[in-house]
């Protein structure tokens, strides 16, 4: 079968070699055109915050580009296939490796086998960096690019009600019973959700029950009064394994760690479809690399001097850019509750491999 699909070793890593080349180029220039936009936009807000300087900048840039990086890989390896048939068809190469007797699907297999190679990398730098960098950057941001809580597992932007009461934390991190929360603000409501008393403080531990604040300052509503008090306890029906359920952050979890938040999330009776849709997109994701050289292989076939291959570049370049609009439009659905999460993450990879084959076949044909 391997000698099917590669009847020639020096003409498969002729292809993967030009094809890899384009890609990596197309990706850095995505990426460094888009840092350089998001730096202009974000550059502000980092040197607002007293302190920050150059260092900071350089930070932010270590923490975005992972981000830019894997959501624009995809769309590399398709303006890759592109940038790889359109001058085989070009200068009649492709003309002349079908004279030799290969066939659309041999001259599309190194690219395959290349773009599989790239999947399997982008799925293991997605869980090893990404998930990492997302936690990070949005913890610092929330921050407003201040100093973040050290240790695992950072949350940001957590609300959480304690009967008609509220506990908000700008930060929280760690697990069990030394979860810390940085930024806290209690918020004490009457029975019609009216809010009579508020609390601050700039951290809290878990007093098992409750969360002691730290240095708090209280604000009573009624008399617009704001004084410091001594320690308080407050949000007593608050555990810290509740606030791990109600923090799950799908972009800042691995597919284990996210696996089991759904765990978690699915004995305490909360719905999860949202999750799983993400669960599963973390596997199809990646794979949409796989996709690409099949939906842009319609660059590469049909004569160079037919006056088409201008149409036939566009026409590859709409069926790969329309499938991430159904990949998202899918993904949409599944978090409503429309599709299966299953079918969510994975029917428009199937359906446009689908697409990619029959244009191959009619290619053969």
């Amino acid at each position: 079968m391997p000698a099917d699909l590669f009847p020639s070793r020096t003409l498969a890593l002729y292809l993967a070699r030009m094809f890899i080349s384009r890609t990596l180029a197309m990706l850095l220039m995505l990426v460094l055109v888009l840092q350089v936009l998001d730096l202009l936009s974000e550059s502000g807000k980092i040197l607002a915050h007293p302190g920050n300087g150059q260092a900071e900048i350089w930070r932010y840039v270590t923490l975005r580009a992972p981000q830019l990086a894997a959501f624009f890989l995809p769309y590399s390896v398709l303006l890759g296939t592109l940038g790889t048939f359109w001058p085989l068809n070009q200068n009649s190469e492709v003309v002349a490796m079908r004279a030799a007797g290969l066939s659309a699907h041999q001259i599309l297999a190194p690219l395959l086998a290349t773009a599989g190679i790239i999947s399997l990398t982008s799925l293991a730098f997605n869980e090893l960096v990404v998930t990492h960098s997302n936690a990070t950057l949005k913890a610092w941001q929330d921050a407003e690019f201040g100093a973040i809580p050290k240790g695992s597992a950072i949350r940001s932007n957590v609300y959480l009600a304690d009967g008609p009461n509220v506990l908000v934390a700008q930060t929280v991190s760690g697990h069990g019973a030394a979860m810390r929360m940085e930024g806290v603000t209690w918020y004490g409501r009457d029975a019609a959700g009216m809010v009579t008393r508020q609390m601050r403080s700039p951290a809290a531990s878990y007093a098992a029950p409750g969360w002691r604040l730290e240095a708090p300052r209280g604000f009573e509503v009624a008399g617009t009064r704001s004084t410091p008090l001594a320690g308080q306890i407050v949000a007593h029906g608050i555990t810290p394994a509740e606030v791990a359920i109600n923090t799950v952050n799908a972009d800042a979890e691995d597919i284990v760690q996210l696996y089991g938040s759904i765990r978690e999330l699915r004995a305490a009776g909360r719905h999860t479809a949202e999750l799983e849709g993400k669960w599963w997109h973390k596997l199809s994701g990646p794979f949409s690399c796989l996709l690409m050289p099949l939906l842009g292989a319609v660059a590469g076939f049909g004569l160079a001097r037919s006056g088409q291959l201008f149409i036939r570049l566009v026409i590859g370049m709409a069926l790969g850019f329309t499938y991430f609009v159904v990949d998202n439009a899918a993904l949409a659905l599944g978090n409503f509750g429309a599709y299966p999460p299953l079918l969510a993450a994975w029917s428009p990879f199937l359906l446009f491999a689908a697409v990619g084959e029959l244009v191959l076949l009619k290619t053969e044909e």
